[in-house]
């Protein structure tokens, strides 16, 4: 994976992410809270040797306090500096547990001893820390006695008298925030690492692109609305709903620039990735720029067009096939363009065998000759074979992916199937993408209106606008309104079906 992929990761992830750097920055405030404060208290010795003052004796001396201090530090956590101290104080801990929260240091090439005291209570901590202090003092004194009587030639001095501190020095709050958040947000992109390694959902472009490379047709972007008013004619004009099936529809034409691809079928892996209203809508967007078009439901499992469109459902594809009815005589108009709809017509028990008989191939053939562009609507790939049956019959095949419901596998046996009967894939249409993020499908699109305010008319000086053919294929830039350019050239359909009127 390049940088643009773990950018990607990271913006499929941020609530993941932002959620677990919070929770990391909640644990450390918690923390916080949680724990009793800790005041610390110095206090500072100077360790001396007395002598008559000479030079030599000086350093004589100084070496020897030297040598001494580290012996000095040693004894300071022992039970015979720290049991005068508890005594004289009355605490009520042990000289053991006392030592733990002592600690005694000298710096190198000095005769300073540096004592600090922990404790919960500032107050507490100064008067141990002074008490250890002058316990420290006598014991040395003591011990540094001669046997035959005497003062003691070390002398010990307080130099930095404790004081009770007036802040605690645990817990560091901003700290412990910091930590919290550094954890938590690694936490969370490590988290959103695994689960992009794990997950194996087609989510956008990227995904698809590590199953097929196959062109993608157009992106369909998930709208709530669609699931109470899935027709785009339900929808604004200019809606991106709309828009996005006008330019399904222009690129599907150039990806069909022989124009053999008379009949085109839309599929998909699994149920419920949208193929049956991407098929209404795109036959309604067909009809719209012109097109005659027949729209055939397919699906002699689960048939929903007739539902979609408001139509009859008892007569239609089946009534046709098992020749109780001619094909002219089932077909149903809708709207107020050229658009005729074959509803499935009564659901059979052997639909395999009726979409892949002879009667099936004649029909799409007499379908061929009077539309423009016929549609189909056909079960899914992997349930059942129905589609794969019918994929012998028609010109070109759509097969439309639902972001986030389909896996990189099933994409996979699904092509695979059709490769396996030789079918013509058209392109991939991904539906129910995001409007916003790192899989979102966008475009830009205008009315005809905004022609002299947008300023992005198509002309031969900016090549990046046009459709550019290498090695006899088109690559259509996303960028590229077809759209436009076909309503600036006038392009008028070839021709159009005389409604209420089948020619045979």
């Amino acid at each position: 994976m390049d940088l643009r992929d773990y950018l990607r990761i990271l913006r499929r992830n941020w609530i993941l992410i932002v959620a677990a750097t919070l929770a990391g920055l909640l644990i450390g405030g918690a923390v916080s809270v949680l724990t009793k404060p800790t005041y610390v208290s110095d206090t500072q010795l100077f360790v001396a040797i007395s002598n008559s003052g000479s030079v030599q004796e000086l350093q004589q001396g100084n070496t020897f306090s030297q040598a001494r201090v580290q012996s000095y530090v040693k004894t300071v956590d022992s039970p015979l500096v720290l049991q005068p101290v508890i005594d004289s104080l009355g605490l009520t801990t042990s000289a053991e547990e006392l030592a733990k929260r002592v600690k005694a240091s000298t710096d190198l090439n000095t005769v300073l001893i540096n004592i600090s005291v922990s404790d919960e209570s500032a107050v507490q901590a100064a008067a141990i820390a002074q008490s250890i202090a002058n316990s420290l003092v006598a014991t040395i004194e003591t011990l540094e006695r001669p046997k035959n009587g005497g003062s003691s030639p070390v002398g010990l001095s307080v130099t930095k008298p404790a004081k009770a501190p007036q802040m605690p020095t645990a817990p560091n709050t901003p700290l412990n925030l910091l930590l919290g958040l550094l954890i938590g947000a690694g936490l969370g992109v490590g988290l959103g690492m695994l689960r992009a390694t794990l997950d194996n959902r087609i989510r956008g472009e990227a995904d698809l692109r590590q199953v097929t490379d196959a062109p993608l047709l157009g992106g369909i972007t998930f709208d709530q609305d669609a699931v109470k008013r899935p027709l785009i004619t339900e929808t604004a004009t200019q809606s991106p709903r709309a828009e996005s099936f006008r330019q399904l529809r222009t690129n599907l034409q150039f990806a069909n620039i022989s124009g053999q691809a008379r009949t085109v079928l839309l599929t998909s892996s699994v149920p419920g990735e949208g193929k049956t209203t991407t098929a209404t809508n795109l036959a309604i967007a067909l009809a719209q720029a012109g097109q005659s078009v027949c729209l055939i439901d397919a699906d002699l499992r689960r048939p929903m067009i007739s539902e979609y469109l408001g139509l009859d459902r008892n007569a239609g594809l089946t009534t046709a096939l098992v020749g109780a009815a001619d094909v002219e005589d089932l077909l149903q108009p809708w709207g107020d363009d050229n658009l005729y709809v074959l509803s499935s017509g009564q659901i059979p028990p052997n639909p395999s065998e009726l979409l892949g008989s002879s009667e099936m191939k004649d029909l799409i053939s007499r379908l061929e000759q009077t539309f423009d562009t016929v549609v189909i609507d056909a079960p899914p790939l992997l349930p059942v074979t129905d589609a794969a049956v019918l994929s012998q019959h028609v010109s070109g095949i759509v097969v439309v992916v639902g972001s986030h419901r389909l896996k990189n596998q099933d994409l996979e046996k699904s092509l695979k199937a059709l490769k396996m009967v030789g079918a013509n894939v058209l392109g991939i249409v991904l539906n129910r993408l995001p409007s916003k993020g790192p899989d979102a499908y966008t475009y830009s699109y205008y009315s005809h209106d905004e022609k002299a305010e947008s300023g992005a008319n198509v002309t031969a000086d900016n090549p990046a606008d046009h459709a550019i053919a290498q090695d006899g294929e088109w690559e259509i830039p996303v960028s590229y309104n077809f759209e436009r350019a076909l309503r600036d050239a006038e392009v008028q359909p070839a021709r159009s079906f005389p409604r209420g009127r089948f020619n045979d």
